[in-house]
């Protein structure tokens, strides 16, 4: 039975994170749309560059308000920064200022994964591993049922409404995120650092923490190659759907239907799925399974390059990234230190997933130099190479991690004998 404070401050960090990913559907389907009305999806892999370096200079400040206020107010204040710049961008966007599409388009790039991996590090430092798999499911499954409403609700209203409104929902909701992220930390209380980490002495920004760590390293590779399968399946589920609907508010409400029913399915497989499997089956089986799933499907795109089979391999890949892939990786944090968990992982699952993305624009901006136009296999086959490279990168991370967990064991029996 898991301590009431500890079930009070999960379902407080839950609700947290529904109320920011039901915001985020927002911003999602409108910046996309404006982005591909403005510059064309061809375009996407130049704005996915432009966001690593953007998230660099988040992070470092993330990393000092993290040593100057601590782990809750830094929660708290980049909810509320976030909140009003993207107040800013709306009014910018009313006035008719020509690339604030852009700069939407980046700026929700980066603050969502900023904002949702310190929701992750609060998660990994106060449950136990036992716990963690009992609680991720849930707690992921209540965040992506935010991500469902959100997304119906831009289907629903984008159109009446107009696109540039919607991003109103966005900031709102980043309040009542920060109310109950507080309430989370005040149920289960402020993890803190080692007086080797306080006031951030191994280094704000966490790279020297990440660079010495082979395990961290390793894990920093993993997320790099998901996110090459991810942005290659974006982009050609962009390009197929800017062929078929060149509607903006039309294109608004179909992205948004579309991350609905992706947060949908997210949502039962965390609930019904993941805590199964975390309890029953091994985490390395796991994490092997995920990417043959997505050799598969970029195999069928690849023969069949319709917008359903885009959209299938795209949603799926994005469903079992946020349940089953995103539910066991997190368990590889748990038994790590303070900065590990807050610094370090900000570098790999912030920095690494955007700079994933961006590095892929980057090649595949170099590729158009030479060829005008990508074809839509290479980007299903690149899918398939990559997965085969993830396989053996996640067999390397279980090995690593287990025999953490094995020592970490063995530490604590030593001391229970004494």
């Amino acid at each position: 039975m898991l301590p009431r404070r500890i079930l009070y401050a999960a379902f407080a960090i839950s609700a947290a994170a529904s109320f920011l990913l039901c915001g985020y559907e927002f911003i999602r389907a409108v910046s996309t749309s404006l982005f591909i009305d403005a510059y064309g999806s061809e375009n996407l892999p130049r704005v996915w560059m432009v966001v690593s370096p953007s998230i660099i200079l988040i992070l470092y400040i993330y990393g000092l308000l993290l040593s100057w206020l601590g782990a809750t107010r830094t929660l708290v204040v980049t909810s509320v920064l976030s909140a009003l710049f993207i107040l800013i961008c709306y009014y910018a966007l009313l006035v008719g200022i020509p690339w604030t599409a852009a700069i939407v388009y980046v700026f929700r790039e980066a603050y969502i994964v900023i904002i949702i991996e310190q929701f992750w590090s609060f998660v990994n430092s106060t449950l136990t591993s036992k716990q963690a798999k009992a609680i991720n499911g849930p707690f992921c499954a209540i965040a992506s049922l935010g991500s469902y409403a959100g997304g119906k609700l831009v289907s629903r209203w984008a159109e009446p409404l107009g696109t540039e409104t919607l991003l109103l929902f966005t900031a709102g909701s980043l309040i009542p995120a920060a109310i109950f992220c507080s309430l989370a930390y005040y149920f289960a209380g402020e993890p803190k650092p080692s007086v080797d980490e306080e006031g951030g002495k191994r280094g704000h920004l966490g790279l020297k923490t990440f660079l010495s760590s082979k395990y961290l390293i390793l894990l920093g590779v993993l997320i790099l190659s998901t996110q090459v399968i991810s942005t290659v399946l974006d982009l050609r589920f962009n390009n197929l759907v800017e062929a078929e609907i060149t509607v903006t508010d039309t294109r608004t409400a179909y992205y948004g239907n579309f991350y609905g029913n992706l947060g949908l399915v997210a949502a039962i497989l965390q609930l019904a799925a993941v805590p199964i499997a975390l309890r029953f089956i091994s985490i390395r089986f796991v994490h092997i399974c995920i990417p043959i799933v997505h050799f598969i499907n970029g195999f069928v795109l690849t023969l069949i390059p319709t917008l359903r089979s885009g959209a299938w391999s795209f949603l799926t890949f994005k469903a079992l990234d946020y349940s089953f892939f995103r539910a066991a990786k997190e368990l590889f944090y748990m038994p790590l230190t303070y900065d590990e968990r807050y610094r370090a992982k900000q570098i790999i699952d912030s920095f690494g997933y955007r700079f994933g993305k961006g590095g892929s624009g980057g090649v595949l901006e170099l590729v158009r130099l030479f060829v005008k136009t990508i074809p839509g296999a290479a980007l299903s086959i690149t899918a398939m190479i990559v997965s085969c490279i993830w396989s053996g990168v996640v067999q390397n991370l279980a090995t690593n991690y287990q025999k953490i967990v094995n020592t970490e064991k063995k530490v604590d029996n030593n001391n229970s004998i004494r």
